[in-house]
C-alpha cells in the first residue's frame, strides 16, 4: 500500500511547477519601504512614561503600607549569661582553680625543689622571684591604668608563665625517676 500511495505522490510532485512568479512586481513597494524609515508616533513613547508613573506608585504604595503598619511587639528575654568585665590591679582576685591549679603545683614543686642541686634550685628561685616582681609591677601599673588592655595581656601572660615554671619543676625529678633506660 505504501509504494503505490509513494509513487503517486512523486507523480503529483512532478507535475507542479518549478518556479513561481509573482503575480505582480513587489520591488517599487520594497524599495520604497526600505528607503523611507516609519516615522514612529508618541504611542511607545506615552507607554513608557505610563510604566514609569505605574512603577513609581506602585513602590511608593508598598513603602506606605510598610512604614505605617504596626510592628509586632517583640519580648526581650534577659539572657541566662552574664558577662562581667574583668579587673585587674589590687581589686582583682584570681579564680578559686587558678589559685587551686597553683597550690597544687607549689606543693609539687616543693617535694621536687628539695632534690634538684643547690646551683639548679637557686635558679628556679631566681625564676620565680623574676615572674612574681613582674607580676606585682603590672599590678601597680594596672592600679594607675585599669583599661590598659597591654598591661591586661601582660598580666596574664605573667600568670601563665609562673604556672609554666612551677609545672616544669615539678616534673623535672617525676620525669626522670621514670625513665627504664637507665
Amino acid at each position: 500500500m505504501t509504494d503505490t500511495f509513494d509513487d503517486k505522490l512523486m507523480q503529483a510532485a512532478a507535475q507542479l511547477d518549478r518556479e513561481i512568479s509573482p503575480q505582480r512586481d513587489l520591488w517599487p513597494g520594497i524599495a520604497q519601504a526600505i528607503e523611507t524609515p516609519q516615522r514612529r508616533g508618541w504611542t511607545p513613547m506615552l507607554a513608557q512614561a505610563a510604566a514609569v508613573v505605574l512603577l513609581v506608585g506602585a513602590s511608593s504604595a508598598v513603602t506606605y503600607v510598610a512604614v505605617n503598619e504596626p510592628q509586632p511587639q517583640v519580648a526581650r528575654i534577659a539572657p541566662a549569661l552574664v558577662f562581667e568585665r574583668a579587673s585587674f590591679g589590687s581589686n582583682h582576685e584570681l579564680g578559686d582553680e587558678f589559685i587551686d591549679a597553683r597550690n597544687a603545683l607549689v606543693a609539687e614543686m616543693n617535694v621536687e625543689f628539695e632534690r634538684l642541686a643547690p646551683t639548679s634550685r637557686a635558679e628556679v628561685e631566681a625564676n620565680i622571684e623574676l615572674i612574681q616582681e613582674a607580676i606585682y609591677e603590672i599590678n601597680k601599673a594596672l592600679e594607675q591604668e585599669p583599661d590598659n588592655t597591654l598591661l591586661q595581656q601582660r598580666l596574664l601572660s605573667a600568670y601563665r608563665e609562673e604556672l609554666a615554671v612551677l609545672r616544669r619543676v615539678g616534673g623535672l625529678t617525676r620525669d626522670i625517676m621514670m625513665r627504664n633506660d637507665i
